[in-house]
Protein backbone atom coordinates (compact mmCIF):
# COMPACT_ATOMS: atom_id res chain seq x y z
CA UNK A 1 0.00 0.00 0.00
CA UNK A 2 1.04 3.58 -0.92
CA UNK A 3 2.48 5.79 2.06
CA UNK A 4 -0.85 7.44 3.62
CA UNK A 5 0.17 10.36 3.76
CA UNK A 6 -0.23 10.68 -0.07
CA UNK A 7 -2.76 8.42 -0.27
CA UNK A 8 -5.29 11.24 1.67
CA UNK A 9 -4.34 13.30 -1.16
CA UNK A 10 -5.67 11.34 -3.49
CA UNK A 11 -9.36 10.75 -4.17
CA UNK A 12 -9.29 6.93 -4.27
CA UNK A 13 -8.69 6.93 -0.42
CA UNK A 14 -12.14 8.67 0.37
CA UNK A 15 -13.89 6.33 -2.53
CA UNK A 16 -12.62 3.32 -0.67
CA UNK A 17 -13.82 4.73 2.56
CA UNK A 18 -16.69 5.10 1.85
CA UNK A 19 -17.67 1.59 -0.30
CA UNK A 20 -16.31 -0.36 2.46
CA UNK A 21 -19.00 0.57 4.91
CA UNK A 22 -21.67 -2.13 5.93
CA UNK A 23 -24.32 0.38 5.93
CA UNK A 24 -25.27 3.64 4.78
CA UNK A 25 -23.14 5.98 6.91
CA UNK A 26 -25.42 9.07 7.34
CA UNK A 27 -28.89 9.52 9.16
CA UNK A 28 -31.98 7.53 7.10
CA UNK A 29 -33.23 10.94 7.18
CA UNK A 30 -31.53 12.04 4.25
CA UNK A 31 -32.18 9.24 2.12
CA UNK A 32 -36.34 9.92 2.55
CA UNK A 33 -35.22 13.37 1.90
CA UNK A 34 -33.75 12.44 -1.10
CA UNK A 35 -36.52 10.24 -1.88
CA UNK A 36 -39.19 13.05 -0.80
CA UNK A 37 -37.37 14.88 -3.23
CA UNK A 38 -37.86 12.48 -6.06
CA UNK A 39 -41.71 12.28 -4.73
CA UNK A 40 -42.02 16.11 -5.77
CA UNK A 41 -40.63 15.54 -9.35
CA UNK A 42 -42.46 12.32 -10.17
CA UNK A 43 -45.78 13.78 -8.64
CA UNK A 44 -46.03 16.57 -11.14
CA UNK A 45 -44.98 14.04 -14.18
CA UNK A 46 -47.83 11.96 -13.87
CA UNK A 47 -50.49 14.13 -12.32
CA UNK A 48 -50.74 16.80 -15.35
CA UNK A 49 -52.65 14.16 -17.17
CA UNK A 50 -55.41 14.04 -13.93
CA UNK A 51 -55.56 17.69 -14.51
CA UNK A 52 -55.60 18.26 -18.42
CA UNK A 53 -59.09 16.57 -18.76
CA UNK A 54 -60.31 19.59 -16.03
CA UNK A 55 -58.20 22.30 -17.77
CA UNK A 56 -60.75 24.75 -19.57
CA UNK A 57 -58.78 26.87 -22.11
CA UNK A 58 -57.16 22.66 -22.85
CA UNK A 59 -60.25 22.21 -25.62
CA UNK A 60 -58.92 19.74 -27.78
CA UNK A 61 -56.91 16.16 -27.57
CA UNK A 62 -53.65 18.11 -29.67
CA UNK A 63 -53.45 20.64 -27.37
CA UNK A 64 -52.85 17.92 -24.36
CA UNK A 65 -50.79 16.56 -25.98
CA UNK A 66 -48.59 19.56 -26.67
CA UNK A 67 -48.98 20.41 -23.06
CA UNK A 68 -47.76 17.40 -21.76
CA UNK A 69 -45.34 17.10 -24.51
CA UNK A 70 -43.66 20.87 -23.46
CA UNK A 71 -42.75 19.57 -20.22
CA UNK A 72 -40.82 17.13 -21.34
CA UNK A 73 -39.02 19.37 -23.41
CA UNK A 74 -38.16 20.83 -20.55
CA UNK A 75 -36.28 18.08 -19.41
CA UNK A 76 -34.19 17.90 -22.86
CA UNK A 77 -33.04 21.46 -22.15
CA UNK A 78 -32.63 21.55 -18.52
CA UNK A 79 -31.33 18.34 -17.32
CA UNK A 80 -28.38 18.75 -19.34
CA UNK A 81 -27.94 22.18 -18.54
CA UNK A 82 -27.94 21.90 -14.57
CA UNK A 83 -26.27 18.66 -14.64
CA UNK A 84 -23.29 20.27 -15.85
CA UNK A 85 -23.12 22.58 -13.62
CA UNK A 86 -23.21 20.02 -10.99
CA UNK A 87 -20.87 18.12 -12.41
CA UNK A 88 -18.43 21.68 -11.94
CA UNK A 89 -20.26 23.26 -9.19
CA UNK A 90 -21.24 20.55 -7.09
CA UNK A 91 -24.67 18.37 -6.71
CA UNK A 92 -25.84 20.01 -3.40
CA UNK A 93 -26.35 23.17 -4.57
CA UNK A 94 -27.82 22.03 -7.97
CA UNK A 95 -30.19 20.56 -6.10
CA UNK A 96 -31.12 23.11 -4.22
CA UNK A 97 -31.63 25.55 -7.12
CA UNK A 98 -33.92 22.48 -9.07
CA UNK A 99 -36.31 21.90 -6.29
CA UNK A 100 -36.66 26.29 -6.34
CA UNK A 101 -37.63 26.29 -10.13
CA UNK A 102 -40.09 23.16 -9.68
CA UNK A 103 -41.27 25.65 -7.31
CA UNK A 104 -41.58 28.34 -9.28
CA UNK A 105 -42.89 26.32 -12.04
CA UNK A 106 -45.47 24.77 -10.01
CA UNK A 107 -47.02 27.29 -8.51
CA UNK A 108 -47.44 29.13 -11.86
CA UNK A 109 -49.07 26.00 -13.52
CA UNK A 110 -51.81 26.58 -10.87
CA UNK A 111 -52.03 30.35 -11.61
CA UNK A 112 -52.18 30.32 -15.47
CA UNK A 113 -55.58 31.67 -16.97
CA UNK A 114 -54.52 30.91 -20.32
CA UNK A 115 -52.90 28.03 -22.78
CA UNK A 116 -49.67 30.45 -23.58
CA UNK A 117 -49.10 31.19 -19.40
CA UNK A 118 -49.84 26.79 -18.71
CA UNK A 119 -47.19 26.71 -21.53
CA UNK A 120 -44.18 28.59 -20.49
CA UNK A 121 -44.80 27.49 -16.82
CA UNK A 122 -45.32 23.51 -17.87
CA UNK A 123 -41.54 24.23 -19.59
CA UNK A 124 -40.00 25.51 -16.92
CA UNK A 125 -41.61 23.06 -14.33
CA UNK A 126 -40.29 20.77 -17.04
CA UNK A 127 -36.59 22.38 -16.79
CA UNK A 128 -36.54 21.51 -13.12
CA UNK A 129 -37.60 18.13 -12.96
CA UNK A 130 -35.72 16.83 -16.13
CA UNK A 131 -32.02 17.80 -14.04
CA UNK A 132 -33.96 17.03 -10.71
CA UNK A 133 -34.40 12.65 -11.67
CA UNK A 134 -30.70 12.96 -12.95
CA UNK A 135 -29.28 14.41 -9.57
CA UNK A 136 -30.96 12.33 -7.07
CA UNK A 137 -30.16 9.25 -8.08
CA UNK A 138 -26.94 10.60 -8.85
CA UNK A 139 -26.17 11.59 -5.20
CA UNK A 140 -27.71 8.07 -4.06
CA UNK A 141 -25.17 6.55 -6.16
CA UNK A 142 -22.14 8.77 -5.00
CA UNK A 143 -23.12 8.29 -1.54
CA UNK A 144 -23.85 4.59 -0.95
CA UNK A 145 -21.53 1.95 -0.69
CA UNK A 146 -20.50 -0.29 -3.64
CA UNK A 147 -21.99 -3.22 -2.04
CA UNK A 148 -25.63 -1.75 -1.43
CA UNK A 149 -25.74 0.43 -4.12
CA UNK A 150 -29.00 -0.66 -5.49
CA UNK A 151 -30.41 -0.91 -2.15
CA UNK A 152 -29.81 2.45 -0.63
CA UNK A 153 -30.81 3.77 -4.25
CA UNK A 154 -33.97 2.16 -3.76
CA UNK A 155 -34.92 3.81 -0.68
CA UNK A 156 -34.66 6.80 -2.26
CA UNK A 157 -36.60 5.49 -5.27
CA UNK A 158 -39.45 3.80 -3.17
CA UNK A 159 -39.97 7.62 -1.75
CA UNK A 160 -39.84 9.16 -5.13
CA UNK A 161 -42.62 6.31 -6.67
CA UNK A 162 -44.57 7.01 -4.16
CA UNK A 163 -45.53 10.27 -6.10
CA UNK A 164 -46.87 7.71 -9.28
CA UNK A 165 -48.23 5.52 -6.75
CA UNK A 166 -49.93 7.93 -3.93
CA UNK A 167 -50.13 10.69 -5.88
CA UNK A 168 -52.31 9.49 -8.85
CA UNK A 169 -54.80 8.00 -6.72
CA UNK A 170 -54.99 11.49 -4.40
CA UNK A 171 -55.60 13.46 -7.32
CA UNK A 172 -57.82 11.28 -9.07
CA UNK A 173 -60.11 11.68 -6.04
CA UNK A 174 -59.01 15.82 -6.33
CA UNK A 175 -60.35 16.36 -9.95
CA UNK A 176 -63.24 14.17 -9.44
CA UNK A 177 -64.84 15.97 -6.34
CA UNK A 178 -63.96 18.91 -7.32
CA UNK A 179 -63.80 19.71 -11.09
CA UNK A 180 -63.75 23.50 -11.83
CA UNK A 181 -60.51 23.81 -9.65
CA UNK A 182 -59.02 20.51 -8.65
CA UNK A 183 -56.11 20.96 -11.65
CA UNK A 184 -55.20 23.76 -9.76
CA UNK A 185 -55.17 22.11 -6.28
CA UNK A 186 -53.04 19.36 -8.18
CA UNK A 187 -50.01 21.96 -9.19
CA UNK A 188 -50.72 24.53 -5.87
CA UNK A 189 -49.62 21.21 -3.88
CA UNK A 190 -46.68 19.81 -5.79
CA UNK A 191 -45.17 23.75 -5.39
CA UNK A 192 -45.72 23.44 -1.68
CA UNK A 193 -44.03 20.34 -1.79
CA UNK A 194 -41.48 21.52 -3.79
CA UNK A 195 -40.72 24.30 -0.79
CA UNK A 196 -40.42 21.86 1.53
CA UNK A 197 -37.94 20.09 -0.62
CA UNK A 198 -35.66 22.80 -0.73
CA UNK A 199 -35.19 23.10 2.94
CA UNK A 200 -34.31 19.24 3.01
CA UNK A 201 -31.96 20.14 0.79
CA UNK A 202 -30.29 22.71 2.70
CA UNK A 203 -28.99 20.23 4.90
CA UNK A 204 -27.72 17.66 2.70
CA UNK A 205 -24.37 17.71 2.45
CA UNK A 206 -22.15 17.66 -0.92
CA UNK A 207 -21.40 13.59 -1.77
CA UNK A 208 -17.48 12.31 -1.04
CA UNK A 209 -16.65 11.28 -4.27
CA UNK A 210 -17.26 15.12 -5.79
CA UNK A 211 -15.53 16.65 -2.74
CA UNK A 212 -12.52 14.61 -3.20
CA UNK A 213 -12.57 14.76 -6.98
CA UNK A 214 -12.36 18.43 -7.04
CA UNK A 215 -9.69 18.27 -4.57
CA UNK A 216 -11.17 19.45 -1.38
CA UNK A 217 -9.67 16.86 1.21
CA UNK A 218 -10.16 18.37 4.64
CA UNK A 219 -14.30 18.17 3.71
CA UNK A 220 -13.91 14.88 1.94
CA UNK A 221 -12.43 13.29 5.35
CA UNK A 222 -14.90 15.07 8.02
CA UNK A 223 -17.39 13.90 5.65
CA UNK A 224 -16.20 10.46 5.97
CA UNK A 225 -15.15 10.45 9.52
CA UNK A 226 -19.17 10.74 10.53
CA UNK A 227 -20.19 8.19 7.68
CA UNK A 228 -17.97 5.60 9.57
CA UNK A 229 -19.06 6.59 13.07
CA UNK A 230 -22.60 6.38 11.87
CA UNK A 231 -22.21 3.30 9.97
CA UNK A 232 -19.97 1.30 12.67
CA UNK A 233 -22.58 2.15 15.63
CA UNK A 234 -25.37 1.03 13.31
CA UNK A 235 -23.69 -2.59 11.98
CA UNK A 236 -22.35 -2.81 16.36
CA UNK A 237 -19.11 -2.93 15.22
CA UNK A 238 -15.87 -1.05 16.72
CA UNK A 239 -13.49 -1.11 13.82
CA UNK A 240 -13.71 -1.41 10.04
CA UNK A 241 -11.98 -2.73 7.52
CA UNK A 242 -8.85 -1.85 5.95
CA UNK A 243 -9.84 0.37 3.07
CA UNK A 244 -9.17 -1.15 -0.05
CA UNK A 245 -7.54 1.37 -2.37
CA UNK A 246 -6.94 1.10 -5.90
CA UNK A 247 -5.55 4.18 -7.81
CA UNK A 248 -7.60 4.95 -10.43
CA UNK A 249 -5.63 7.76 -11.85
CA UNK A 250 -8.98 10.09 -12.08
CA UNK A 251 -8.82 12.70 -15.01
CA UNK A 252 -9.25 16.58 -14.55
CA UNK A 253 -10.98 17.17 -17.79
CA UNK A 254 -14.03 18.33 -19.20
CA UNK A 255 -17.45 16.19 -18.74
CA UNK A 256 -17.87 16.79 -22.70
CA UNK A 257 -14.43 15.51 -23.54
CA UNK A 258 -14.63 12.58 -21.59
CA UNK A 259 -17.91 11.67 -22.79
CA UNK A 260 -16.69 11.75 -26.52
CA UNK A 261 -13.76 9.33 -25.88
CA UNK A 262 -15.03 5.51 -27.43
CA UNK A 263 -16.15 4.02 -24.31
CA UNK A 264 -18.31 6.24 -22.98
CA UNK A 265 -19.60 7.58 -26.16
CA UNK A 266 -21.00 4.17 -27.25
CA UNK A 267 -22.24 3.49 -23.45
CA UNK A 268 -23.95 7.13 -24.16
CA UNK A 269 -25.25 6.19 -27.32
CA UNK A 270 -27.21 2.92 -26.14
CA UNK A 271 -28.39 4.26 -22.89
CA UNK A 272 -29.76 6.98 -24.57
CA UNK A 273 -31.46 4.84 -27.29
CA UNK A 274 -32.27 3.00 -24.37
CA UNK A 275 -34.32 5.81 -22.36
CA UNK A 276 -35.42 7.31 -25.50
CA UNK A 277 -37.63 4.01 -26.94
CA UNK A 278 -39.13 3.54 -23.36
CA UNK A 279 -39.88 7.13 -22.25
CA UNK A 280 -41.68 7.07 -26.15
CA UNK A 281 -43.86 4.67 -24.74
CA UNK A 282 -44.07 5.40 -21.01
CA UNK A 283 -44.71 9.06 -20.95
CA UNK A 284 -48.11 8.06 -23.51
CA UNK A 285 -48.77 5.49 -20.97
CA UNK A 286 -48.58 7.64 -17.84
CA UNK A 287 -50.39 10.87 -19.13
CA UNK A 288 -52.73 9.88 -21.98
CA UNK A 289 -54.94 6.97 -21.61
CA UNK A 290 -57.56 9.53 -19.91
CA UNK A 291 -57.53 11.96 -22.30
CA UNK A 292 -57.49 8.99 -24.87
CA UNK A 293 -60.32 7.00 -23.20
CA UNK A 294 -62.50 10.72 -23.49
CA UNK A 295 -61.71 12.00 -26.83
CA UNK A 296 -60.91 8.91 -28.60
CA UNK A 297 -62.86 5.95 -27.29
CA UNK A 298 -65.63 8.86 -26.11
CA UNK A 299 -65.75 7.91 -22.72
CA UNK A 300 -68.54 10.50 -20.86
CA UNK A 301 -70.18 10.78 -17.67
CA UNK A 302 -69.69 7.89 -14.78
CA UNK A 303 -67.76 5.63 -17.12
CA UNK A 304 -64.79 8.42 -17.84
CA UNK A 305 -64.61 9.42 -13.89
CA UNK A 306 -64.82 5.39 -13.38
CA UNK A 307 -61.92 4.92 -15.52
CA UNK A 308 -60.11 7.83 -14.50
CA UNK A 309 -60.59 6.73 -10.81
CA UNK A 310 -58.70 2.68 -11.82
CA UNK A 311 -55.93 4.21 -13.45
CA UNK A 312 -55.11 6.19 -10.45
CA UNK A 313 -55.79 3.22 -8.35
CA UNK A 314 -53.59 1.32 -10.78
CA UNK A 315 -50.47 3.69 -9.94
CA UNK A 316 -50.38 1.87 -7.21
CA UNK A 317 -48.47 -0.88 -8.42
CA UNK A 318 -45.79 1.23 -9.34
CA UNK A 319 -45.22 1.65 -5.73
CA UNK A 320 -45.36 -2.17 -4.98
CA UNK A 321 -43.17 -2.56 -7.26
CA UNK A 322 -40.57 -0.15 -6.30
CA UNK A 323 -40.98 -2.13 -2.60
CA UNK A 324 -40.62 -5.47 -4.05
CA UNK A 325 -37.33 -4.55 -6.17
CA UNK A 326 -35.79 -3.51 -3.01
CA UNK A 327 -35.14 -7.78 -2.27
CA UNK A 328 -33.73 -8.45 -5.76
CA UNK A 329 -31.96 -4.98 -7.35
CA UNK A 330 -28.24 -5.84 -5.76
CA UNK A 331 -29.06 -9.93 -7.04
CA UNK A 332 -29.66 -9.77 -10.52
CA UNK A 333 -27.40 -8.39 -13.23
CA UNK A 334 -29.72 -5.13 -14.02
CA UNK A 335 -28.92 -5.23 -17.79
CA UNK A 336 -31.55 -8.72 -17.94
CA UNK A 337 -34.02 -7.07 -15.39
CA UNK A 338 -34.04 -4.33 -18.18
CA UNK A 339 -35.51 -6.68 -20.77
CA UNK A 340 -38.07 -8.24 -17.69
CA UNK A 341 -39.19 -4.56 -17.07
CA UNK A 342 -39.41 -3.21 -20.74
CA UNK A 343 -41.34 -6.34 -21.76
CA UNK A 344 -43.58 -6.41 -18.79
CA UNK A 345 -44.60 -3.01 -19.85
CA UNK A 346 -45.21 -3.46 -23.40
CA UNK A 347 -47.74 -6.29 -22.32
CA UNK A 348 -49.78 -4.25 -19.66
CA UNK A 349 -50.13 -1.63 -22.38
CA UNK A 350 -51.61 -4.03 -24.41
CA UNK A 351 -53.78 -5.39 -21.54
CA UNK A 352 -55.11 -1.64 -21.19
CA UNK A 353 -55.85 -1.12 -24.51
CA UNK A 354 -57.92 -4.12 -25.02
CA UNK A 355 -59.76 -3.18 -21.99
CA UNK A 356 -60.03 0.27 -22.87
CA UNK A 357 -61.91 -0.31 -26.18
CA UNK A 358 -63.75 -3.40 -24.62
CA UNK A 359 -65.31 -1.09 -21.85
CA UNK A 360 -63.84 -3.27 -19.62
CA UNK A 361 -62.98 -1.40 -16.33
CA UNK A 362 -61.36 -4.68 -14.96
CA UNK A 363 -59.08 -5.72 -17.80
CA UNK A 364 -58.11 -2.22 -18.58
CA UNK A 365 -57.10 -1.90 -14.77
CA UNK A 366 -55.19 -5.27 -14.96
CA UNK A 367 -53.02 -4.14 -17.59
CA UNK A 368 -52.05 -0.79 -16.30
CA UNK A 369 -51.78 -2.25 -12.92
CA UNK A 370 -49.29 -4.71 -14.46
CA UNK A 371 -47.32 -2.18 -16.42
CA UNK A 372 -47.58 0.15 -13.22
CA UNK A 373 -46.15 -2.86 -11.42
CA UNK A 374 -43.04 -3.84 -13.55
CA UNK A 375 -42.58 -1.29 -16.11
CA UNK A 376 -42.82 2.03 -14.27
CA UNK A 377 -42.03 0.46 -11.22
CA UNK A 378 -38.29 -0.60 -12.24
CA UNK A 379 -37.15 2.56 -13.62
CA UNK A 380 -35.23 2.08 -10.72
CA UNK A 381 -32.94 -0.44 -13.00
CA UNK A 382 -33.00 1.78 -15.60
CA UNK A 383 -31.77 4.94 -13.55
CA UNK A 384 -28.99 2.86 -11.78
CA UNK A 385 -27.62 2.12 -15.56
CA UNK A 386 -27.25 5.59 -16.27
CA UNK A 387 -25.61 6.99 -13.20
CA UNK A 388 -23.35 3.57 -12.95
CA UNK A 389 -22.15 3.96 -16.58
CA UNK A 390 -19.68 6.99 -15.91
CA UNK A 391 -16.98 8.26 -14.09
CA UNK A 392 -17.35 10.53 -11.44
CA UNK A 393 -16.24 14.05 -13.12
CA UNK A 394 -18.76 13.41 -16.01
CA UNK A 395 -21.56 11.20 -14.21
CA UNK A 396 -24.12 13.98 -13.71
CA UNK A 397 -23.81 15.22 -17.49
CA UNK A 398 -23.66 11.63 -19.15
CA UNK A 399 -26.56 10.87 -17.09
CA UNK A 400 -28.61 13.94 -17.98
CA UNK A 401 -27.86 12.99 -22.25
CA UNK A 402 -29.12 9.33 -21.83
CA UNK A 403 -31.95 10.07 -19.28
CA UNK A 404 -32.85 13.93 -19.48
CA UNK A 405 -32.23 14.66 -23.43
CA UNK A 406 -34.08 10.85 -23.53
CA UNK A 407 -37.09 12.31 -22.66
CA UNK A 408 -37.38 13.44 -25.58
CA UNK A 409 -38.54 10.46 -27.00
CA UNK A 410 -41.49 10.61 -24.47
CA UNK A 411 -41.98 14.34 -25.97
CA UNK A 412 -42.43 13.02 -29.37
CA UNK A 413 -44.39 10.16 -28.02
CA UNK A 414 -47.09 12.10 -26.91
CA UNK A 415 -47.26 14.46 -29.79
CA UNK A 416 -47.17 10.78 -31.87
CA UNK A 417 -50.02 8.17 -29.66
CA UNK A 418 -52.55 9.09 -30.97
CA UNK A 419 -51.54 10.11 -34.78
CA UNK A 420 -50.39 6.33 -34.45
CA UNK A 421 -53.99 5.30 -33.74
CA UNK A 422 -55.06 6.09 -36.89
CA UNK A 423 -52.65 3.68 -38.65
CA UNK A 424 -52.18 1.08 -36.01
CA UNK A 425 -55.09 1.06 -34.70
CA UNK A 426 -56.25 1.17 -30.31
CA UNK A 427 -54.27 -1.71 -29.53
CA UNK A 428 -51.48 -1.69 -32.14
CA UNK A 429 -50.35 1.97 -31.29
CA UNK A 430 -50.15 1.45 -27.27
CA UNK A 431 -48.01 -2.15 -28.40
CA UNK A 432 -46.28 -1.84 -31.12
CA UNK A 433 -44.03 0.77 -30.54
CA UNK A 434 -42.76 -0.50 -27.71
CA UNK A 435 -40.83 -3.17 -29.84
CA UNK A 436 -37.86 -0.95 -30.28
CA UNK A 437 -37.06 -0.48 -26.63
CA UNK A 438 -36.89 -4.23 -26.18
CA UNK A 439 -34.62 -4.39 -28.73
CA UNK A 440 -32.33 -1.64 -26.69
CA UNK A 441 -32.99 -3.59 -23.85
CA UNK A 442 -31.11 -6.60 -25.41
CA UNK A 443 -28.57 -4.20 -26.53
CA UNK A 444 -27.65 -3.54 -22.91
CA UNK A 445 -25.97 -6.91 -22.92
CA UNK A 446 -23.69 -6.69 -25.23
CA UNK A 447 -22.90 -2.98 -24.90
CA UNK A 448 -22.86 -2.44 -21.05
CA UNK A 449 -20.55 -3.96 -18.71
CA UNK A 450 -21.83 -5.47 -15.20
CA UNK A 451 -22.69 -2.79 -12.36
CA UNK A 452 -23.91 -5.02 -9.40
CA UNK A 453 -22.05 -4.93 -6.47
CA UNK A 454 -19.05 -3.16 -8.39
CA UNK A 455 -17.23 0.14 -7.60
CA UNK A 456 -18.08 2.74 -9.88
CA UNK A 457 -14.17 3.40 -10.49
CA UNK A 458 -13.64 -0.23 -11.49
CA UNK A 459 -17.10 0.41 -14.03
CA UNK A 460 -15.11 3.22 -15.43
CA UNK A 461 -12.06 5.10 -14.40
CA UNK A 462 -9.83 1.35 -13.68
CA UNK A 463 -9.96 0.78 -17.67
CA UNK A 464 -9.36 4.87 -18.89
Amino acid sequence: MADSSNLKQSPDWYVARVDRLPTWGLTYALIWAMGFSFFITLYDVINVGFALPYIPFVVTAGQASLIASLGLFGYVVGAPIFSYIADIVGRRPTLMFTALLTAIGSFGDALSVNYPMLAVFRFITGMAIGADLVLVMTYMAEMSPASKRGQYTNLAFIGGWAGIGIGPFIAALIVTSIPVVGWRVIFVVGGILAGLALAIRAYAPETVRFLAAKGNFDKADSLCKVMEETSMRRAKLNSLPEPNVKMYGVAKENPFKTLAKPKYLKRLIVLFLLMFTIYFMDYPFLVLPETWAKDILGYTGSLLSSTIFYFGLAGIGAFLGAILLRFIIDRFDRRYMTIFGVVMFMIGSGIMALGGIARSIPTFFLGAFIAELVGVGWFNVYYLLCSENFPTHARATGYSIADGVGHLGGAIGLLALFPLISVLGNVGAWVIPWIPAVIMAIVTVFALPKTVKVRLEEVNEATD
